[in-house]
């Protein structure tokens, strides 16, 4: 799981638990003028593409870490027994194109990510 917060111009998306462990990742740091977009997307986690590198992907089970495919490299940290907490978080300019991850409170984490995007402009 991810949770989601604001410090000065930049939204860390920190991975908390054992997730660390399977997403050999703890936390991804962003300015907020490098997000696109953000949604609430269960769907997207059950689309999974790319190469595993480095990560974790039982299927039906877990996917999380670094993925690479399609000419982009995705992190994922999605549990599947928890895809209605999944948002889609689009990036330009950063390492990763997209964060496909788990958050607490969808709804929360989207309001979150608008402020601080609203706050960059």
């Amino acid at each position: 799981m991810v949770e989601v917060s604001v410090t000065g111009g930049q939204v860390r998306f920190e991975v908390i638990g054992l997730d660390k462990f399977w997403a050999f990742k703890s936390r991804i740091d962003v300015p907020a003028h490098s997000i696109t977009g953000a949604r609430h997307d269960p769907e997207a986690a059950r689309r999974p593409r790319g190469w595993r590198l480095p990560g974790t992907s039982v299927p039906g089970i877990v996917r999380a870490g670094s993925y690479y495919g399609q000419g982009q490299r995705v992190f994922w940290d999605v549990w599947y027994g928890h895809l209605e907490r999944v948002i889609v978080v689009e990036l330009e300019g950063q390492r990763y194109s997209r964060l496909i991850i788990e958050v607490p409170d969808p709804a929360a984490a989207l309001r979150t990510i608008e402020a601080a995007r609203a706050g960059a402009a």
